[in-house]
């Protein structure tokens, strides 16, 4: 695992230096590199995290735990990520009246994807009350 952690962060210092470089002569192809790098970060680590998801799955259906909610948590963190990573591209190009404008969307997918949770969890307290 250190070895491929060596491997993602060389690789980010190489596109980062590379899209600064290319920053001073074309603004905009210094963008698409920052964005490609995150595209292939981002497959990697869909790679790397699909056999914990499965054994999280695992441990919560072990423990009784309907899968609705576990799509859901996996949900509200693949919205977490996203979000975070368009809200630093657009930091980067200058654009931070769009990072706010991400961020704000981001808080309201996850309150909406939430609301299924915080439902079991009130009945859950009703049927103890």
């Amino acid at each position: 695992m250190v070895d491929n952690c060596l491997s993602v962060a060389v690789f980010c210092i190489s596109a980062s230096i590379f899209a600064v470089l290319l920053r001073r002569y074309c603004r905009e192809q210094s963008l698409l590199i920052s964005l490609a790098g995150c595209a292939l970060l981002l497959g990697a680590f869909v790679t790397m995290i699909h056999p914990v998801i499965r054994q999280v799955e695992e441990l919560f259906s072990d423990a009784g735990i309907s899968s609705g909610y576990i799509g859901l948590i996996f949900k509200a963190a693949a919205i977490c990520f996203i979000t975070q990573i368009t809200c630093d591209i657009c930091r980067d190009s200058g654009e931070t009246a769009l990072a706010s404008g991400a961020e704000m969307w981001g808080r309201g997918a996850i309150t909406v994807i939430a609301l299924p949770i915080v439902e079991a969890l009130v009945d859950m307290i009703n049927e103890f009350l």
